[in-house]
């Protein structure tokens, strides 16, 4: 039996794209450097959450591609050795929108990350950075294989969870209910 090619039209094709992105969440990982870990985190989202997630990266002054980071991603079969570092107030400034924000870096730089317009959760996960590592070669690879595993470990766990619906209109049902049940004064 032979099966038949269906030909769709441009317009057909772009409609279908549409459509898609409209279900999918937008994702921005962030970090200082967008040099290590909010690479490996859009990396790793990509690859496991394609269905339901469009990840990015960026950082707060933007830097170089780790090169230790492009070798112990490719070990996991990933090649980010092309990506380019993108800065988050670059994004900002062009309007673009996000369903969540999340960084990757530690608490006090996270706080200098600007405040996207529209609904958008922020979560922050703090990893270690790979560009403060010393040691030899090696140890620092292996310190960095680390925190590419915990970040993984992250990105599946945020897989599981935000991908029922529940993840992402808990918090506003419950903001909804504060409003509702708040006494009113009388006049």
């Amino acid at each position: 039996m032979k099966t038949e090619k269906k030909n769709l039209n441009p317009a057909t094709a772009y409609a279908a794209v549409i459509k898609k992105s409209y279900f999918m969440y937008k994702i921005l990982f962030v970090c200082i450097g967008n040099s290590a870990r909010s690479q490996i985190a859009e990396a790793f989202l990509n690859k496991y959450g394609s269905e339901k997630f469009i990840a990015q990266s960026a950082g707060l002054e933007p830097g170089t591609l780790n090169p230790n980071v492009i070798q112990i991603m490719k070990e996991d079969s990933i090649d980010i050795s092309n990506n380019k570092t993108k800065s988050v107030f670059d994004l900002f400034k062009k309007g673009e929108r996000y369903d969540a924000v999340i960084t990757v870096c530690d608490e006090a730089s996270a706080e200098r990350c600007p405040i996207f317009p529209g609904k958008v959760k922020r979560t922050a996960w703090s990893f270690s950075d790979p560009s403060t590592f010393i040691g030899s070669h090696n140890e620092i690879l292996e310190q960095t294989r680390k925190v590419r595993d915990e970040i993984k470990n992250k990105v599946l766990e945020f897989i599981s969870h935000a991908s029922d619906v529940s993840y992402w209109i808990l918090p506003l049902i419950k903001i909804l209910l504060v409003i509702i049940t708040k006494p009113t004064l009388p006049m």
